[in-house]
């Protein structure tokens, strides 16, 4: 079991927590480009977050083509290429905030209404549905008190664990970063290489499994540096 923080550093030792969604039903949903336009303006700010981020803990997320929920039902459900490209293209960390993401997505689709001669509609039973998630966070017994105690144990942890520390933690925190990250600043400059390093990461483009092979990586090559 990993050390506890020394009193040298008086550190917290980091926690490591696990987690998992519980989606939610919003009452809204589009049949339309139109509906959809209107339902980005209305829906919960935390409805545009889940379409943007709560698929990466979906079973069935396995790289997909378009990058959130609202271009692949655009591609799927209204068979819009070219503005399912235009909305796979937005980023969410390029935000500081649910709102200002969200007007984005809402100029994007309106720009597409306005170039449209006809407004296109998905199927009956291809609607889509606005959900927003609520996480359910699960303490997994893990705590490391040293930065190189996390080394061994990185390739192992669990999905959840990564979405929660490193995705769910830009919204809870104040610093808008990732648990690691935040954790490693209370060790002061020792560690601000490998800091700067998780926080050149992107997760947008990225599944679970694959950011936790890059913050692995980060962390061993910090490391294998300093001996």
């Amino acid at each position: 079991m990993p050390n506890a923080a020394s009193d040298e550093t008086q550190v917290v030792p980091f926690a490591v927590r696990d987690c998992a969604l519980i989606t939610i039903a919003s009452g809204l949903k589009a049949q339309n480009l139109r509906e959809l336009c209107a339902g980005l303006q209305n829906a919960p700010p935390g409805s545009v977050y889940h379409h943007f981020w709560g698929r990466l803990l979906r079973s069935q997320f396995d790289e997909p083509e378009y990058n959130n929920d609202f271009a692949s039902w655009v591609y799927h459900g209204l068979h819009d290429k070219p503005l399912a490209e235009r909305l796979s293209m937005v980023v969410p960390i390029d935000f500081a905030d649910m709102e200002g993401l969200r007007q984005e997505l809402v100029e994007v689709v309106e720009e597409r209404l306005d170039e449209s001669e006809m407004v296109p509609w998905a199927k009956a039973d291809q609607q889509f549905h606005f959900l927003h998630s609520q996480i359910v966070i699960f303490d997994t017994g893990l705590r490391f008190g040293h930065p190189s105690d996390m080394v061994p144990y990185l390739p192992t942890l669990p999905t959840g664990s990564i979405y929660y520390h490193f995705i769910d933690a830009r919204s809870r925190s104040d610093c808008h970063c990732d648990d690691f990250s935040a954790w490693l600043q209370g060790f002061g400059e020792e560690f601000q290489p490998l800091l700067n390093r998780l926080q050149r990461v992107d997760p947008y483009f990225s599944s679970l499994k694959e950011i936790r092979n890059i913050v692995t990586g980060i962390f061993q090559h910090f490391f294998e540096e300093r001996h």
